[in-house]
């Protein structure tokens, strides 16, 4: 049953980040958020039927569904590495607090098991959440030292033609120097 459950927050949330990233508008954003909130109310309102364990499994099913597709909404909203982050922990959570709350239907060592089962799992993918965004974070800082790098290198190489270039200009006097040397500032875009 636990399985269950946590195989269907994988797949809806799969599903939530599988979407295009393209920028949303704020009605649009609005929009989202609204239907969210209209989704869990019809799921909370399915628990009605249910007594005990059950409806309380029931509920924490429809809050987690509801946290972790406001992370994801967020995360398409205003994409980078923390909404990732925010997404993946706010999966783990839902997924936390439905199986603490199935372990309710056991007792003794059995239950104690169960919980320390759920926690273990939580513990895990919030491990993992940190870990991913740390290398997501590490290569975007890479990508941009990267870049700097290059740019660099641009630059220098610019300046080293410009600089050749210069010097040929030496082989001229007066106006063709001057020349040569507008010429060479322009095609290496010196000022």
């Amino acid at each position: 049953m636990i399985n269950k459950t946590l195989m269907s927050l994988a797949v809806a949330g799969a599903l939530f980040t599988a979407a295009p990233a393209f920028a949303m508008t704020k009605s649009e954003y609005k929009a989202e958020q609204d239907r969210i909130s209209t989704t869990y109310k019809a799921a909370r309102e399915r628990c009605g039927g249910l007594a005990g364990n059950a409806k309380d499994v029931c509920i924490e099913e429809a809050r987690g569904n509801e946290k972790v597709a406001n992370a994801d909404l967020d995360g398409r909203y205003q994409p980078s590495n923390k909404a990732n982050y925010d997404s993946r922990v706010a999966r783990a959570d839902a997924q936390f607090a439905v199986a603490k709350e199935k372990c309710d239907d056991y007792a003794g060592n059995a239950k104690d098991v169960c919980r320390r089962d759920a926690e273990s799992a939580h513990d895990r993918s919030l491990a993992d959440a940190k870990a991913d965004r740390a290398a997501a974070d590490a290569q975007g800082s890479a990508n941009t030292k990267i870049a700097d790098a290059r740019a660099e290198a641009d630059r220098d190489k610019r300046d080293a033609d410009y600089k050749a270039a210069r010097e040929r200009c030496d082989t001229y006097a007066g106006d063709a120097k001057d020349r040569c040397v507008g010429d060479a500032k322009s095609r290496f875009g010196i000022k």
